[in-house]
């Protein structure tokens, strides 16, 4: 029999990586919302880019992605 060493552990359980990636897609999902409202001719002025979407909901959903990331750091995958 041949001796396979030390296991290798990851840092993290699998909740722990779960929630990880559905924090980056949050992100992903503020930074998408957050793009867009220009206007096509530069002499042309346009409000689009002032408007909810772009200065409230996309920062905010920026923020509880961070948020979810963090916690999924701190999670202990020990506990239950």
């Amino acid at each position: 029999m041949k001796d396979q060493g030390p296991q290798q552990d990851f840092l993290f359980g699998k909740i722990n990586y779960i929630i990880l990636l559905i924090g980056i897609g949050v992100i992903a999902l503020g930074f998408i919302l957050m793009s867009g409202g220009g206007s096509d001719d530069p002499n042309v002025y346009s409000d689009a880019i002032f408007d909810f979407r772009r200065i409230r909901l996309a920062p905010t959903t920026v923020l509880i992605g961070f948020g979810i990331t963090v916690y999924a750091i701190l999670k202990n995958p020990k506990k239950a």
